[in-house]
């Protein structure tokens, strides 16, 4: 009996139980403060979503109204096609990381990643199998004994998402769980957290204001600003074609330069003016306006090596170094082109590559498919 009871438990733990989650023309206002304004979404049985924005975009209270401590002032929200508008969250059956963790200081690891099954009444032997399966799967075998202020901050974080786990709920709701960790371990557990999804299959909903966390977790991010979705998609969509000068400048560095379409190529290409030089962008990437904003990523400019980009048609120029920083992996240059605008372009840190210093004269270019109107 015990041997089936054990083995069900290994069952549950490996099934993939994500739920898909709607949001339906959410509105939340306080007081005469509108936060979230008219947000739709409908997210995947089992993917992994980030809500992505700075502080007061509505992306934390748009987490509390999925988990159920906000109520919406108006429209729905659904849970496995079931509407918990007004369910309690003690209903709603999902798991939930706070930022803070909030795990019981006088309760042992094990007792806190049992909690959960414990109030649900499962059985004793069930639940140390499934704790000792659970302290396995985030690497903290031999520390059931623990008390949480005995746990550095990253054993704390791992206990909390193992107690929100354990008991297999179909969605899991994780709120900043790594801005008070320093910035290396807060790196090696963005990968822990994006294993257990793989392995799991719950649907997770994360909040961060950090991109580079949102790009390298995510199945698909939703950038908010003023409390509405300014774009959603996946991370490599959002970084390299964002829709407007908004997510373009929050997710990742970007140059935004002031440009003035005057011409069109046989090609497909159309000219651009920015300052006194000519560029060349896709025309799929403008739009119907002649003056327009012109975006260039840093990295996808090589600094001081003509014909760098592999036979790609290019835009190249010659430019002068304002500003050098070693970075220690990449190189970080300010350039002036012409007598205009000024560029910012990371170049790889490489024993070949020399570093130029500021008034040198170089060869900076791009690939025209890398040169993006918003």
């Amino acid at each position: 009996m015990k041997s089936m009871l054990l083995d069900q438990s290994r069952a549950g733990l490996s099934q993939r139980a994500g739920a898909p989650v709607a949001l339906r023309e959410v509105v939340k206002d306080f007081d005469a403060y509108r936060a979230i304004d008219h947000v739709s979404l409908d997210i995947e049985p089992g993917e992994f979503i980030t809500f992505l924005g700075p502080s007061g975009s509505g992306k934390s209270t748009t987490l509390m109204m999925i988990a159920g401590f906000e109520q919406p002032t108006t429209g729905d929200i659904l849970i496995d096609g079931a509407i918990v508008t007004h369910t309690p969250p003690y209903r709603r059956g999902i798991g939930m990381v706070f930022q803070n963790y909030a795990l019981f200081p006088h309760l042992t690891v094990a007792e806190n990643i049992g909690f959960p099954l414990k109030q649900r009444r499962v059985a004793g032997p069930e639940i140390r199998e499934r704790v000792r399966q659970m302290l396995e799967r985030v690497q903290l075998s031999g520390y059931e004994a623990r008390f949480p202020q005995q746990l550095s901050g990253g054993q704390q974080q791992r206990v909390a998402i193992a107690r929100a786990i354990i008991f297999n709920p179909p969605v899991l709701l994780m709120d900043e769980p790594l801005s008070a960790l320093d910035k290396q371990l807060r790196e090696d557990l963005q990968f822990e957290i994006k294993r257990l999804h793989d392995s799991l299959g719950i649907t997770f909903i994360y909040v961060t204001h950090d991109q580079k966390e949102a790009l390298v977790m995510s199945d698909r991010v939703a950038v908010m600003n003023e409390g509405r979705i300014a774009q959603i998609g996946s991370p490599t969509t959002l970084y390299d074609a964002p829709a407007n000068r908004f997510v373009a400048s929050f997710v990742g560095e970007a140059n935004l330069l002031e440009a003035t379409i005057v011409g069109r190529e046989t090609d497909g290409l159309i000219v651009l003016k920015v300052g006194d030089v000519l560029l060349r962008a896709p025309a799929s990437s403008s739009n119907d306006a002649n003056d327009c904003l012109c975006m260039i990523r840093p990295e996808k400019i090589t600094v001081g090596v003509a014909g760098a980009s592999e036979g790609r048609p290019v835009n190249s120029m010659r430019a002068t170094v304002r500003e050098t920083v070693f970075m220690g992996e990449m190189i970080r240059y300010v350039l002036e082109i012409g007598a205009g605008p000024r560029v910012t372009a990371k170049q790889q840190h490489r024993a070949e590559t020399p570093i130029l210093a500021p008034r040198d004269v170089a060869t900076i270019e791009w690939a025209i498919t890398d040169t993006r109107l918003v």
